[in-house]
Parts: C-alpha cells; structure tokens; sequence
C-alpha cells in the first residue's frame, strides 16, 4: 500500500513538474515576442527595491488595513510552503513527518508557527472574501474587472480557505492518531488543531486514518493544481512581483524614454554636439502599435500586475470620468501576449492575425486621456509603469498615424516651426515684457 502511495504522489508530481515547466516556457516565450532592452543603474539599488519592494511590501502599507492581512497571506504563503518540503519527502519516500524525529522539541515549535498562520492566512481571506463581494470596495468593481477578473480572486481566496482547513483537519486527526497507533510520531500539543481535536474523539481509528490520508493527498494534490492554475492567473504576481522589481526604472519618475534616432536628428538639426561614432538605427516603427513594439521589461510587467485598481484609483483621468484605467492597459498588453503566444502554440498566424493592440485592445481615447502625471507609476506596489507603454502607444499615434488630436498637432506644427507651442516666432517671444514695461 505504501508504494503504491509513492508511485501515486510520484505520478502526481512529475505532471504538476511537466504542466508548470510547460506554461512558464510558455510566458517566457510571450515575453520574448517584446524588443530586448539594455537594463543600466545599479545592481545593488535593483536588489535593494527587491527586498524592500517585493520582499517587505514597502508600498503596500500605504493603506494599512488591506496591507494588513495582505501581509498575513503573504508571510503564510512563505512560512507554510517550508511544511511542504516535509509534505514531498514524505510522498517520495513513504515516511510520516520525516523531519519530527531529527528535530525534537523545535518541530512542535514550528508545527504551532505553521498553525497559527495557517489560521492568519484563513481569516485574511475571509476578510478579502468579504470586502470584494459585500463591503464592494469601488477599486474592484470598475469596468474592467468583468466575470474572469472577479472570479479569479474569489477562487484563489476559496481554494487558499479550503487548504488550510485542510492542513488544520489533517493536524488535528494526527493529534488523536498519535495515542492510538506508533505510526504516527508525538509533535507535542498543538494549540490550534487541538481545539477541533474534541469534535473527532469518538470516530474509529479506520475513519480518523481516512480523514488524515485524505486531507494530506488533498492539500498536496491542492498545492499542485493551484501552482499551475497561478501561472493562469493574476496571482502569478506571487512570483513575477520580485522580477519585475529588480528590472523597474531607477530613473526619477518623470523621466520618459527618449527614441535615440530622433534625439540624434534633433541634435543635428539644432547644430547641438552628438556623438560621431554613434548613428542609431532607425527603428521599424516609431512607437508601439503591437507588443512586438514594446519592450521585454513592458510585457514582464503586465504578467506582474496584481490587478489591485490602486493605479487605477489614483489615476486623476479616470477619476474625471475619462476611460482611461491604467489597470486596464496591463490587463490588455497580457491579454494580447497571451493570445498571440496560444495563437503560436498552436501554429496559427501569431502577430498577423490582423488585430492590433492599440485599436483592438486599447483605444485613442485612453491614451488621449492620459496626462503623464504618473500617479499610477507612484501607486503601483510592485513599480509597474503602465505610463511607459501609454507613451508608446502615443508615440506610433503621433509619428506614425499623425492621428492624434487636433490640438495636439497644431501644438507639435508649432513646436516644429517656433520651437514652442504658441503660434509665433520665438524673437516676439518677449513681446509681453516690453508691453508691460
């Protein structure tokens, strides 16, 4: 019976192994469709936004409350998946708690930390349970938040419920197993389990075996499927969040990309120094118009987005009633990755299916809308700059198209004739002075 357990979990392991190689090959594949970016600053504030950023959630506590139990989650998530090393030896090797014997009175010590998480973990979803469906927080009720959104974060919240009941279930007929048969090794008291322990004391040995068996399958077999079904989700922000942290601009915030082949000719044209040894390459096309246009670092990021709104909420367009929602911009440049790269998977057509991402995805009206104020850059709390790609997305517009608005061409016409946005020479540009004097 016993190797047949092994043979199982085995199994089970080497297709969650085979799924999850096969879907982040996948991802790293669509990031792939983006043009390569020379990554430059230093490495050691890069590491320092990890830590602080991704690591110690810094930007998040900017609203303490959801930061709260968001911390509690994500501590759980850390701590409790050190158990399930203990979980994978015991299925590959057919022990029981392999690590209790070597590590005495500290296991008991763990196995309370492990609980009392596990109980953290469980009422903060709760509580987010509560504040997307009841309270209805504004953030998670906006236009782009359709059926799959909503219900990605209810699911991921139910399953992570259903795990740690799981793993308390499974605590607490060991604990009761522990007095009736040697094969399960004493982990001392523990607190938490223990007080579901009375509501078990009167089911026979057989059934507490069943119920402990069939709760350590279930959580592990759960911890599988939920770790490819992430990589499906908004939640793979779990992991992209520390990547995405290390790649963000270092730069201030408000300084935007220039294009080196038309900073070059402006140099030129305006008799400015550059340098004679570098001519940059005229690009393929001004701007971005696909996510072939953007950069790898772009779609990266849109695989980091945890879709929580806060950009969103403090953008001043969308505020106004414009359709601008930064969040909506990551959500379509991942929406359009994923499907070009299933539309490679499959051999279809890929890039030239005919659509776009501005146009079919993104509209000229939201990205007109947008006032490169870079309130969404500031609010995000993993450093995505939707604002990067809004840019871009202007930049084919404008370059390419010459669709912008009305007033913005007369705005660039005059810049290029008079070198400011007003319509007349720069010598009357003092005039107002000599009138007022």
């Amino acid at each position: 019976m016993a190797i047949a357990q092994q043979i199982l979990f085995l199994i089970a392991l080497g297709l969650a192994g085979y799924f999850i190689r096969k879907r982040v090959v996948r991802i790293r594949k669509n990031i792939e469709l983006g043009k390569k970016e020379t990554v430059s600053g230093s490495s050691s504030e890069r590491w320092q936004n990890v830590l602080l950023v991704a690591f110690g959630q810094r930007k998040m506590f900017k609203r303490f409350i959801p930061a709260f139990f968001h911390f509690l989650i994500y501590a759980g998530f850390l701590i409790i998946n050190l158990e399930v090393l203990e979980f994978v030896i015991d299925g590959v090797a057919g022990t029981h708690r392999i690590f209790a014997p070597y590590l005495g009175g500290f296991y008991n010590v763990l196995m309370n930390i492990f609980e009392f998480l596990a109980v953290a973990v469980l009422a903060s979803c709760i509580v987010f349970l509560l504040r997307r469906n009841v309270l209805k927080v504004a953030r998670f009720q906006s236009a782009e938040m359709t059926k799959w959104p909503r219900m990605d974060a209810n699911l991921v919240l139910t399953i992570e419920i259903i795990l740690m009941l799981a793993i308390l279930t499974m605590n607490a007929t060991d604990q009761i197993l522990q007095t009736r048969t040697t094969h399960y090794h004493p982990t001392g008291l523990l607190f938490f389990s223990n007080i579901i322990t009375p509501a078990l004391q009167n089911i026979n040995t057989s059934t507490l075996i069943f119920i402990e068996r069939f709760c350590w399958w279930f959580h592990i077999l759960g911890i599988f499927a939920f770790t490819i079904y992430v990589t499906y989700s908004k939640h793979l922000h779990i992991f992209m969040a520390f990547v995405n942290t290390y790649y963000a601009k270092l730069q201030p915030k408000g300084h935007i990309n220039n294009m080196p082949v038309v900073t070059h000719e402006v140099k030129t044209m305006l008799g400015l120094p550059v340098e004679p040894s570098i001519t940059p390459s005229e690009p393929s096309r001004f701007g971005a118009k696909d996510i072939n246009d953007l950069s790898r670092i772009n779609l990266m990021a849109a695989y980091a987005c945890t879709e929580c709104g806060r950009c969103t909420s403090e953008c001043p367009a969308n505020l106004t009633g414009k359709k601008l929602s930064p969040r909506k911009i990551m959500m379509d440049v991942r929406d359009r990755m994923e499907e070009v790269g299933n539309s490679l998977e499959k051999g279809g057509p890929g890039l030239n299916d005919g659509k776009f991402l501005l146009g079919d995805y993104i509209s000229k009206e939201e990205i007109n809308a947008c006032t490169s104020c870079n309130a969404c850059v500031e609010a995000c709390p993993v450093l995505i700059n939707p604002l990067e790609i809004i840019l871009e997305l202007r930049r084919y517009q404008a370059m390419e198209e010459s669709s912008s608005p009305q007033q913005w061409n007369s705005m660039f016409q005059n810049v290029e004739t008079s070198f400011a946005p007003w319509k007349f020479p720069a010598s009357d540009r003092f005039n107002w002075a000599k009138t007022n004097s």
